[in-house]
């Protein structure tokens, strides 16, 4: 397999790239830019003849009470976390449609599917990622194009480091986190197994199923949840 690592962050795609071995290069994208987004997919199809998979991951959170949020914040959230991904997604669609073949694997969240009170604008992105794949899903299926959306829980990444805390200390904010952080190494596997079953959304680990369920099926056990997560963090809120 040829891997293609696109990242805001060239350094840190080559690192990636680097570790993948000489099957991999680096490009820096930015993905809230379609026509720097349309030109990478079609440099690799100039490059390789074809594109299997795609999975589009950019995305970063704001953290805090909406209170303290800018109308920016939210602009710039729904730029990268979800045109990013609808740019990501349409272009490889195209071009997965006229080959007849393709995957395209969408990184949602937990959150996507049940919200999250302190993460109200990641939530609200997440939750459009998880609608996009589904219909995308629907309408590539008779040209062979495939759609997953993965929605994990807390994973060990640097999404909590480089997240925006608004009047939160990011330590404090950390702690407030009610479940360990799965090893990255073994969320990628949970990925790979869902996306090789072709699954529509691969949730994980068993307490993001568990709240998946209950959103679905018992939705008011949810409202004690949310209702303390917002509490919690109204306690350690600066200022």
């Amino acid at each position: 397999a040829r891997v293609v690592v696109a990242d805001l962050d060239e350094a840190g795609a080559e690192r990636v790239s680097a570790g993948i071995g000489e099957r991999a290069v680096a490009r820096r994208v930015d993905v809230a830019d379609a026509a720097a987004v349309e030109a990478l997919v079609q440099e690799v199809v100039a490059s390789h003849g074809r594109l299997d998979y795609i999975f589009n991951n950019a995305g970063f959170a704001v953290h805090g009470d909406s209170l303290d949020s800018t109308v920016e914040q939210w602009r710039r959230i729904v730029d990268v976390n979800l045109m990013g991904v609808v740019h990501g997604s349409l272009s490889a669609y195209r071009v997965m449609a006229a080959q007849g073949h393709g995957h395209i694997v969408n990184t949602a969240s937990l959150a996507g599917l049940i919200g999250s009170a302190s993460f109200s604008s990641y939530a609200m992105t997440k939750a459009g990622v998880v609608m996009l794949s589904k219909m995308l899903r629907h309408e590539g299926a008779d040209a062979g194009v495939r759609v997953t959306a993965v929605c994990p829980g807390f994973i060990k990444t640097g999404i909590y480091e480089n997240a925006t805390y608004n009047r939160v200390d990011q330590r404090a904010a950390f702690a407030q986190i009610p479940f360990p952080l799965m090893d990255l190494d073994v969320a990628v596997d949970k990925i790979l197994r869902g996306v090789a079953r072709n699954k529509e959304l691969v949730v994980f680990p068993f307490y993001a199923r568990l709240l998946w369920w209950l959103a679905r099926f018992a939705p008011w056990l949810t409202v004690p949840v949310h209702r303390k997560t917002i509490r919690d963090l109204r306690k350690i809120r600066q200022g």
